[in-house]
């Protein structure tokens, strides 16, 4: 990455599951995308994008997904597709480091680009936050209410909702970055 990072876009997505194995991994898709754009000098968030996705292989959500996201049938079910979806993605995050909490979300969103037959809206740099935040920790990689913790953050918003996620995740992009110190295990942290 030789080129000067002005703006990081952390992006989380949301997808269709299931606990009974209805849906497997390669035809989940995407129906949520929640995405913070964040100024690299300040690492400060300077707007947000959120939209759920209708999807089209599996279109009724599963009680599973819908208990663990809280997304609900008629979020789904009213929201545009991917094809519409993936050039607002696009707009949003243009001229910005496509970042995530690990690569899941970079190959949901390839998988679901193929899928709808457009090109992946944030082309092919990226940072995987959950691998720089662990070499930073210099530790283990861990979920990130794991990694809020360890660093004396409360999560905020709701669990498994891709624009709460991401807001979560930019909270974390100083300690990632390198640019905050993460506080030595079992030391006293502010409350």
């Amino acid at each position: 990455m030789s080129e000067t990072i002005h703006r990081y876009l952390v992006v989380d997505l949301e997808a269709t599951c299931d606990d009974q194995g209805a849906v497997p991994r390669e035809e989940s898709e995407i129906i949520e995308i929640g995405a913070v754009l964040v100024d690299a000098a300040t690492l400060a968030p300077i707007a947000e994008f959120q939209t759920f996705v209708r999807p089209r292989v599996h279109p009724r959500l599963s009680p599973f997904c819908v208990e663990l996201t809280t997304i609900t049938q008629a979020d789904v079910a009213g929201a545009p597709p991917f094809r519409a979806v993936a050039p607002k993605l696009a707009a949003f995050g243009q001229g910005a480091l496509f970042c995530s909490w690990g690569g899941y979300d970079r190959n949901q969103l390839a998988r679901d680009a193929r899928r709808a037959g457009v090109r992946a809206p944030l082309g092919p740099g990226h940072l995987n936050l959950k691998e720089a935040f662990a070499r930073a920790a210099g530790e283990a990689q861990s979920g990130t209410y794991g990694a809020l913790r360890r660093v004396g953050l409360e999560p905020t918003g709701t669990h498994h909702r891709g624009i709460d996620d991401a807001r979560n995740i930019a909270r974390l992009l100083p300690y990632a970055l390198g640019r905050a110190a993460i506080p030595a295990r079992g030391a006293r942290r502010p409350r």
